[in-house]
Parts: structure tokens; sequence; C-alpha cells
């Protein structure tokens, strides 16, 4: 007897800090997809910055899982916490599949803005072969998705699959910003993240 695959999303970010945007994705693309579940895992030492500061990994880890505890699909994976040095998702996914094994699909959910620099990623070519791209759509970005798709060919057009999702001009940048000038962040984090925010004095 064949047993189906399992399907689990991946929704890797540096999460400083998680907000709805983050949340309202996983969450299309888990429907869509019909994921058994969605990983939510905070990057510990994200390659893509290096020269900017990024809040300590254990309080990203903490609002992430604030944020997605009250869904039974989401979870939260602390496996690029435990690693030292950049944190590779080639690295995350291999590990991935030493844990679930090789009768799982792995998802990996991301932005559009993301996709433009796949083809810069640490072995892109064999993360191609081993999991799917999601990459949520907004108008205005397919062109260069497309492009992207293209570039790599037929493992692009086998891997890397776009999906609207409900527009969110949201940004942790953005919220970054609002905390330093003491503007409102209500209803953009989920009450308990903005909860957190605040008692630890982060973004001041």
């Amino acid at each position: 007897m064949v047993h189906a695959k399992a399907k689990v999303g991946i929704m890797g970010g540096t999460f400083d800090p998680i907000h709805v945007g983050h949340l309202v994705t996983a969450e299309a693309v888990r429907i869509e997809y019909n994921l058994d579940k969605v990983l939510f895992i905070p990057a510990s030492n994200p390659p893509h910055k290096q020269e900017s500061l990024v809040t300590p990994a254990i309080h990203r880890y903490i609002m992430t899982v604030m944020a997605t505890y009250s869904n039974p699909h989401f979870f939260v994976s602390g496996i690029e916490l435990e690693r030292s040095g950049p944190s590779y998702t080639i690295d995350t996914v291999r590990t991935l599949i030493d844990c679930y094994g090789l009768n799982t699909e792995f998802y990996f959910i991301t932005g559009a803005d993301a996709v433009k620099d796949l083809p810069t990623w640490r072995e892109i070519d064999r993360l191609l072969d081993l999991c799917f791209f999601v990459a949520a759509t907004r108008p205005g970005c397919i062109s260069y998705i497309d492009q992207v798709i293209r570039q790599f060919g037929a493992k692009g057009r086998r891997s890397i699959q776009r999906l609207a999702t409900p527009e969110l001009e949201i940004s942790s940048t953005d919220i970054r910003e609002r905390i330093k000038k003491g503007r409102s962040i209500k209803y953009i984090v989920p009450e308990s993240v903005e909860d957190y925010i605040y008692k630890e004095g982060l973004y001041r």
C-alpha cells in the first residue's frame, strides 16, 4: 500500500518582528497546497542581513511562538538557532529531510521580492531538487518571478510556483520604524507580540 506523501510548509525568515502578513501568507499557502503543517523557522544568522543589526534570536523565536500558537497547523522550529554560522536554507532543508524522511514534500514559502535573489542562494540548483518554492505574489511582481522561473528552465517550471495572496503592505522594517516613532502597531502584529515588544522594550 502506497502512503500519500506528507506535505510540510517551511516559512523561513528573520521575523524581526513576525507580523500578520507572514501569518496570512502561510495560511493561504497551507490551504491552497493542502499542507499538513507549516514550520516557521526563525533565522539565527541571516546571510543576506550580515551588515544590519538583527534583534537577538531568542526574542524573535519567542515572538514567533506567540504569533503562531493559536493555529493548530503552525509550528516553530529552532533548528537554525541551534546551528552556528550563517543560516543557509540548503542546510535547513537537508536537516528537515533527515528528520522527516524522504516521504515528505517540502514547500518553501517566500515573498515575491525574495524570489528575485534566488539565483544567488547557496546550492540553489540542489535546493530546487529538494523542495518546491511557493512565491506569494501581488500585482506588479509576476513578471520578474516568471523571469526567474525561465532562468532555471524545466527545473524552475517544476519547482517554483506562484500564489496570489491577500495584499498586505506590511513589513518588519516599517513596524520597527513605527515603534521608534511611538506610532501604533495594533492589528499589524498579533496582540501577544505587541505586548511582548513593549514589555521587552524592543525596537526603541
